[in-house]
């Protein structure tokens, strides 16, 4: 099922009395974000593998944009659906000025690895050309190409008994022209550079040598007899984006392996060249691969700097971010059982700053070796290559518990893997289910029934990040621990939702898209305009990663124009328009970019002095609120509450460093008006005072 998000009109976008240009394009918003990741590795404050590994971020970034977002609308445009978006672009518009932007981003990306790579190789952490090498060097990387590379390249030519070849996505590949000697007749060939090889060869301790520069300087071995003219890497992007009919006779997993198997035969969206590529090869590769000069990009160096990831991998601490041990909460690393500590209240888990390992990781774990367990329920959305939560299912299910996996095998670019997981849990006995016919299960929910004496007593967690203990490291998210009857019960009823045929729609603690999230926000906002309007306090406070619901937006505006205070965290794409006279005055938005990824999302409503506040896995778009099954719980313990909007003030304090959106749609970084704390840092340091333990996750 297509992720589109403006497949039709927006609902009630243009019946609004309000302002028509209130909405900023998403598409371009996307692309603020990234610039503000790119900004990260300009920063000279930024360690230098930091930035090295941002610049890797913003690469990686970049492709995945074009394989879903730019390809969705090339779609759109080339089947005549030409609604434009809610500020108005159509999709030709819209990828006009994403190819502009696009274009400025990626020089300033080249600029800023102009920049590193010196000082890098300052600090003995050399990216090397063929050239650069000493002969020694040059025989044993000869030797390594003859014995490791050789045997699997394969040359194609392309000529009238050879037809160009199938350009896979995101693959590098050497464009070679070649003559035969005394001919003036030039020939074009394509040679892949492998993809399951090392992208940066060590020709010694922390010096590298890109493959396509080795490969390039053999060539004469590929081509014995040939003279080679010239020789220049190129790059495709292709639509990645699946589109699974779903039919509720088909077997879903049948369906999405089929659509798997044709996903790296999409149409190409983007072609990457260096800037020394001649105008008849660059011709060559436009008409054969099918894309527009403006999906060209010249790049004048490196391609594919997505692979700068291996370089941070480079043992050199000095240049990175200072390591910190994740702590414990206190409640929790006593030793004691999750059980028992459960009973006298939640835990909230704040991760990286809580280690994954010892609180959310070891209540399945716990769950899946007591004996008094009878059975454990969990939806996986994203896990890890080896994940330890998978490894606890398994076991629980040979020691006799009835467990069930919601495994969403759709999950974007983990497809794969997850059918993998899927049929491994069904093999140890698991109850795979896949959720819903045309919804996707985003929601991070897991339930343990444990018998107690003559009663059963429900433990659960609900978080904002999927069950991934590697990304947990690196992503800022939240999770709630609770032994709460109410959310007991709650996810009792979800998960017969998900796994048979119930249609229940109301709950007592949680918020369940796609029928409930955005009408119980929408109350909520609606209730604290009325208290503005009378004269009381209200505050909304949101931190999420997207936020382009139109409804939402509107009514935020309607908000804010009844006297709200609306502070707005938001990390990547933000179609409001904040500080705008007559429209949103009281709304302020701001993005933290750091070295964990924010991806926790809150909603905080003042109600008068009485506050509701709930955290789950909804972000504020159509796909999330209308076409996946989300969940947001109400966070009743006082504890958890305060630190929750304390959380929220402090990412929006003025010292604290952060991106301001202005009224006109730029963003600046609070930084050039004197803010000097890193909240993220800030947030590592007190984690060591709060009483919380120290430990290793």
């Amino acid at each position: 099922m297509r992720d589109d998000e403006h497949m039709t009109a927006p609902a009630d976008s243009e019946a609004s009395d309000l302002a028509p240009d209130r909405f900023i394009n998403r598409e371009l918003s996307w692309l603020d974000f990234n610039s503000r990741v790119l900004a990260s590795a300009e920063n000279p404050d930024t360690p230098l593998l930091e930035r090295a590994k941002f610049l890797a971020i913003f690469a990686s970034n970049l492709d995945e944009f074009y394989m879903v977002r730019v390809a969705g609308l090339k779609r759109r445009e080339s089947m005549g659906l030409r609604v434009p978006a809610a500020d108005g672009l159509t999709p030709v518009q819209q990828l006009e000025m994403i190819s502009a932007k696009t274009s400025d981003l990626v020089a300033r990306q080249t600029r800023c690895f102009d920049e590193v790579r010196p000082l890098l190789a300052a600090e003995g952490i050399e990216i090397l050309a063929w050239d650069d090498l000493g002969d020694d060097e040059k025989s044993v990387m000869a030797t390594y190409f003859t014995e490791q590379i050789f045997p699997v390249l394969t040359p194609l030519a392309v000529d009238p008994a050879h037809p160009f070849p199938y350009i896979s996505g995101l693959s590098l590949n050497l464009a070679v022209v070649v003559r035969e000697p005394g001919s003036g007749h030039e020939r074009f060939a394509r040679i892949k550079i492998p993809n399951n090889v090392d992208r940066f060869i060590k020709v010694a301790r922390d010096r590298f040598l890109p493959l396509e520069s080795l490969v390039a300087a053999h060539l004469d071995e590929l081509f014995p007899g040939m003279e080679i003219i010239d020789h220049h890497p190129f790059r495709v992007t292709r639509n990645a984006d699946l589109d699974v009919e779903e039919d509720r006779d088909e077997d879903l997993l049948q369906a999405l392996e089929r659509e798997l198997a044709r996903r790296r035969f999409g149409p190409a969206v983007r072609l990457e060249v260096t800037e020394e590529m001649d105008k008849k090869t660059l011709d060559l590769l436009v008409r054969e691969i099918e894309v527009g000069y403006d999906d060209v990009f010249k790049i004048d160096g490196l391609l594919d700097l997505s692979s700068l990831w291996a370089l941070y991998g480079v043992d050199a601490p000095e240049l990175k971010d200072r390591p910190f041990v994740p702590a414990t909460p206190a409640p929790l690393a006593k030793g004691e059982s999750f059980f028992e500590v459960l009973q006298a209240g939640d835990v909230l888990v704040h991760h990286p700053y809580d280690s994954f390992a010892t609180t959310t990781q070891k209540f399945i774990e716990q769950a899946a070796t007591d004996p008094h367990v009878l059975a454990i329920k969990q939806t996986l959305y994203r896990t890890s290559g080896d994940s330890p939560i998978v490894h606890a299912l398994i076991d629980a299910a040979a020691a006799g518990k009835q467990v069930v996996a919601l495994v969403e095998i759709q999950a974007r670019f983990d497809e794969e893997a997850n059918i993998s997981w899927a049929r491994a849990l069904e093999r140890a006995g698991v109850h795979v289910v896949y959720g819903i016919v045309g919804l996707k299960t985003h929601c991070k929910t897991a339930l343990v029934v444990r018998q107690e004496g003559s009663e059963l007593r429900r433990y659960c967690h609900i978080g904002t990040g999927n069950y991934n203990p590697k990304t947990a490291r690196l992503y800022e998210d939240l999770g709630l621990l609770t032994a709460d009857p109410a959310v007991g019960a709650d996810l009792t009823d979800l998960f017969n939702v998900l796994t048979g045929y119930s249609g229940q729609r109301d709950y007592r603690r949680l918020l369940v898209a796609p029928h409930g999230i955005r009408d119980g926000l929408l109350k909520r906002i609606e209730r604290e305009a009325d208290l503005a309007r009378a004269g009381r306090p209200a505050q909304i406070f949101i931190k999420t990663n997207h936020i382009v619901d139109e409804r939402i937006i509107d009514s935020l505006y309607e908000a804010s124009g009844a006297g709200v205070e609306i502070g707005l965290i938001i990390r990547t794409n933000c179609s409001v328009r904040p500080g705008v006279a007559g429209l949103s005055e009281n709304i302020r938005v701001r993005s933290i970019v750091g070295r964990f990824l924010e991806h926790s999302r809150i909603a905080y409503f003042g109600n008068d002095g009485e506050p509701e506040v709930f955290i789950g896995s909804a972000d504020l778009m159509h796909r999330n609120l209308d076409r996946r099954v989300e969940v947001a719980v109400n966070v009743t313990d006082a504890e958890s509450k305060t630190r929750l909007s304390e959380m929220i003030e402090r990412m929006l304090a003025d010292d604290v460093i952060g991106w301001d959106l202005q009224p006109d749609g730029s963003w600046v970084n609070s930084a050039e008006r004197g803010a000097t704390v890193d909240y993220q840092d800030e947030t590592i340091a007190a984690t060591g005072r709060t009483g919380r333990a120290a430990r290793n996750g």
